[in-house]
């Protein structure tokens, strides 16, 4: 069952990360962070002109909202809800990319590959803390965001037992 928290233009304008604190916090309190894997979702709230073409990944506000996110947690991608696309749009919101109408987004390719690299670093360290095994979570988000890492890859990050 997902869990939606609603952002809305206050809390974006004013950096105010707590609707997502109040969640997560309470989580980690009660050592419940595995068992809310692959659960947020973010519902946002950004008033825009009716002619404004921009999607909400494109508005400089929110991207800064989601930095500053990122920069809180920044293995929040475990908690993102994959199936319904959050990963894909909080990638969007911290990679440089295009929107076409016929192809969808298109992220800057060696942004992704950044970001993604970044991602991975983190989440295998974090993962390794919580106790949580991690090698088939991080290659399913690498997959889902256009990447096949190799097995040979993890032998060389993941600590070794």
């Amino acid at each position: 069952m997902s869990i939606m928290i609603p952002i809305n233009a206050e809390q974006i304008d004013n950096l105010d990360l707590s609707p997502v604190q109040t969640v997560i916090d309470q989580w980690l309190a009660a050592g419940a962070i595995a068992q809310n894997e692959q659960q947020l979702q973010f519902e946002i709230e950004y008033p825009r002109e009716d002619l404004d073409p921009r999607e909400i990944s494109e508005i400089p506000e929110v991207r800064l909202w989601f930095i500053r996110l990122d920069a809180y947690y920044p293995w929040l991608p475990f908690l993102l809800d994959w199936k319904v696309g959050e990963l894909a749009r909080y990638a969007a919101m911290l990679v440089p990319h295009q929107f076409h109408r016929t192809e969808g987004i298109q992220y800057n390719p060696e942004a992704l590959e950044m970001f993604l690299m970044h991602k991975i670093f983190v989440l295998t360290d974090w993962l390794h803390q919580q106790g949580i095994p991690s090698k088939s979570k991080l290659m399913s988000m690498s997959q889902i965001l256009g990447y096949d890492l190799d097995d040979a890859f993890f032998d060389v990050i993941l600590p070794q037992k």
